[in-house]
């Protein structure tokens, strides 16, 4: 059986306000193509489809033209999961229907144990859950209470989950998890290069790839490259999309899905790379090279957006930072500075704010980050804020 495996679509998602729903249906057609090119059995979404719980209606209607896409017009069969970024409850919905065109969506840990027969593969669809949700569904099946309340992480909660799911193994055939969860090699190493909020996988603790040795093949999502993969067998197929400056920085390892083949005696994986249709560029220079022709003129003005860290930058220059360097480059999506230099006047950071007034701090935080003094009109709006919270205590 060959699968098409993707993971993290997060379809709906935005980058410091920008919409990434043309990047990402960019990459769907890419990905649609190379499943039918490959002439795959079956395309994996290995949780979080949508980027937070509760979607937009652009989110919606997108994901629901891809999903009828692959499924309807091309009767592809698509196993997927939801991750901790989609609503569990409300992407479970019409599951008995759905599942009459081979469109299989696993959303609740007690579905994880009724897995997919084909007559080669056993396929286990294994959600993101918390452990609470494992006590509780441990409780329903009548566990005892002091095991209910000893699921106190995740990898307790594993421990109950894994072999339960391995017991409903067919010897005579290979055993495929679809699972959404951060998986390092070993339980003294960490993940490092995640997309989530800290480089350490969101703070989030990790399972280790020991606890999956059962299985013959892993197909993972929740962490957005494919190069955090644990091991041969438990692999990560990556966002199709770069989401933020961090994924950008690792443009030497592409983006894209794998195809997965399994057969009877082996299993081949094929790492296929997606191009974006709109790359996210990082500059990280000084103010006098972001200006300088000879630099700029290397980039791809106009084609790209720019994520951008001024180095070294001089505060005294009192000039319009964003609106000079969109001019040159084109969308700054990103702008930032590093080892900033500033002029004589008084830097509201190495103040005693005990010793300013709330207008002063406003004023000195806007030429820190701007350069410039706050205007009359400003300064007279800012004083009206102050003058009407006042008025609320």
């Amino acid at each position: 059986m060959k699968f098409l495996h993707s993971a993290d679509w997060h379809i709906g998602r935005t980058l410091n306000g920008y919409s990434l729903l043309d990047e990402q249906k960019h990459a769907f057609k890419k990905m649609l193509q190379i499943a039918i090119d490959q002439q795959v059995d079956a395309v994996v979404i290995a949780g979080d489809i949508y980027d937070r719980a509760i979607p937009s209606t652009n989110a919606v209607t997108t994901l629901d033209s891809m999903l009828q896409e692959i499924n309807l017009k091309h009767s592809l069969p698509i196993y997927a999961i939801s991750g901790n970024h989609d609503g569990a409850k409300r992407l479970n919905f019409a599951n008995e229907w759905m599942e009459k065109s081979d469109f299989h969506l696993t959303t609740l840990l007690d579905e994880a144990f009724s897995p997919v027969k084909t007559s080669e593969v056993q396929i286990f669809m294994l959600p993101f859950f918390d452990p609470m949700d494992a006590r509780v569904y441990y409780q329903e099946q009548g566990l005892d209470a002091d095991q209910v309340k000893n699921i106190h992480t995740i990898t307790d909660a594993m421990n109950l989950v894994l072999p339960d799911m391995e017991k409903l193994f067919d010897p005579n055939k290979k055993h495929v998890l679809i699972s959404h969860f951060a998986v390092s090699p070993s339980a003294d190493q960490e993940i490092e290069l995640t997309s989530e909020t800290t480089s350490k996988v969101g703070g989030l603790a990790t399972l280790t790839a020991q606890q999956f040795e059962k299985f013959d093949y892993v197909m993972l999502g929740h962490i957005h490259t494919r190069n955090a993969s644990p091991a041969e067998n438990v692999r990560y197929a990556g966002s199709p999309v770069k989401f933020n400056v961090k994924e950008a920085k690792m443009a030497n390892q592409g983006k894209g899905v794998d195809i997965v083949e399994v057969t009877s005696d082996k299993i081949e994986r094929t790492f296929f790379e997606i191009q974006p249709k709109t790359d996210l560029v990082v500059l990280e220079e000084t103010w006098d090279t972001l200006l300088d022709p000879t630099f700029y003129k290397t980039q791809p003005i106009d084609q790209a957006w720019f994520a951008i860290t001024v180095k070294d930058f001089d505060r005294s220059k009192h000039i319009n930072v964003r609106a000079k360097l969109q001019e040159i480059y084109g969308t700054v999506v990103e702008l930032d500075y590093e080892n900033v230099k500033r002029d004589d006047s008084p830097d509201v950071a190495q103040q005693n704010l005990s010793e300013l007034s709330p207008d002063n701090i406003v004023d000195q935080f806007f030429k820190t980050i701007t350069g410039n003094d706050l205007t009359q009109d400003q300064k007279e709006l800012v004083d009206g804020i102050f003058v009407d919270l006042r008025k609320e205590d």
